[in-house]
């Protein structure tokens, strides 16, 4: 059984808010824009191993569109 609110217990909401708020840090981070103080609450507020996982991810979907938006633009390119 749970408890609601005990601590070291995060629910669903939190553990999105989580990460979202480390898929924001590294989308922030490939534009290369973030107001110094943001980016200093990211470094002490998020942990390491989740912001490389979504830096990966974000990475790989990053590529992902490039190659799909070439392969469109070579295929009308052929019609």
């Amino acid at each position: 059984m749970t408890v609601q609110g005990s601590p070291g217990r995060a629910g669903p909401a939190a553990a999105l808010g989580a990460a979202l708020a480390h898929v924001r840090a590294v989308a922030w981070s490939f534009f290369g824009i973030r107001r110094g103080s943001r980016a200093r609450d990211d470094v002490e507020r998020l942990r390491p191993v989740p912001l490389v996982v979504a830096g990966v991810l974000l990475a790989a979907a990053f590529v992902g569109g490039l190659v799909s938006v070439a392969r469109l633009a070579a295929a009308g390119l052929g019609a």
